[in-house]
């Protein structure tokens, strides 16, 4: 499998396994099970209630606009859980493997977009340009993750957050930004790295844009004086708020 080198916007080189093109085929082979599934009960059920004679007696142009909307949820199925589960559909979760933003922090609404759009060019042109691309890119990625400044990582080998991200918190510990939680754990663990690289570098260049980062993110101004209680403050909280969920 690739190796991905993310540089992210603090210039900190963060090291993921790129997913390879058959646990992406086997995710969207277990995703289109799970879509023709639900086709499948969805007309049984039509067919069992009184609606199938209406249906029956519909002109081809009303039946078609019937159908449509009867299968509007596989088409935005990949788009609505990708957005909602941080990059994964129910076939990536099984295979463990997401979708993540090339800059280093979680991916927003409108790469899951850009990323389903060209699903029309990716897949169903006969898979050929999706394929192809991921076959060809250095790091495995389709030409909707190219568009989208993305790609899929694997999260086999990925390290245990209680690892990476820890924080000792003193009993009583009074947390000071709850909307720490816009964070993902991903976002996390970069900002420690990052923190943890920039104190030990004596880099204050790069406390600072991490510290606007943080801010712009959480929706929040510090409420320290200096960066470093700031950062260090906004981890414990991380910690606080996910660690006993």
């Amino acid at each position: 499998m690739a190796e991905i080198q993310i540089n992210t916007t603090q210039n900190v080189k963060i090291s993921f396994t790129a997913a390879d093109l058959g646990l992406r085929m086997v995710a969207f082979i277990i995703d289109g099970v799970i879509k023709i599934a639900y086709l499948w009960v969805v007309w049984a059920i039509i067919e069992a209630l009184p609606f199938n004679e209406t249906y029956e007696g519909m002109d081809p142009w009303s039946q078609r606009a019937v159908q449509v909307v009867v299968g509007f949820p596989t088409m935005i199925y990949t788009l609505v859980l990708e957005s909602l589960l941080e990059g994964q559909t129910l076939g990536k979760k099984l295979v463990k493997i997401r979708v993540v933003k090339i800059d280093g922090f979680q991916a927003s609404f409108s790469d899951y977009v850009i990323r389903w759009f060209f699903r029309i060019v990716d897949i169903w042109l006969f898979f050929l340009p999706g394929v192809i691309a991921i076959a060809t890119s250095k790091r495995n990625q389709r030409i909707g993750d190219m568009a989208s400044g993305t790609a899929v990582i694997t999260l086999k080998d990925k390290v245990k957050f209680s690892q990476t991200i820890l924080e000792h918190l003193k009993e009583g510990y009074q947390p000071t930004y709850p909307s720490v939680i816009k964070l993902s754990d991903n976002d996390a663990r970069i900002i420690k790295e990052t923190f943890v690289t920039a104190k030990r570098n004596v880099d204050h260049a790069t406390l600072i844009k991490l510290r606007d980062k943080i801010e712009e993110v959480i929706g929040v101004k510090s409420k320290h004086k200096d960066t470093f209680g700031f950062i260090d403050t906004v981890l414990k909280d991380y910690n606080f708020y996910t660690q006993d969920m």
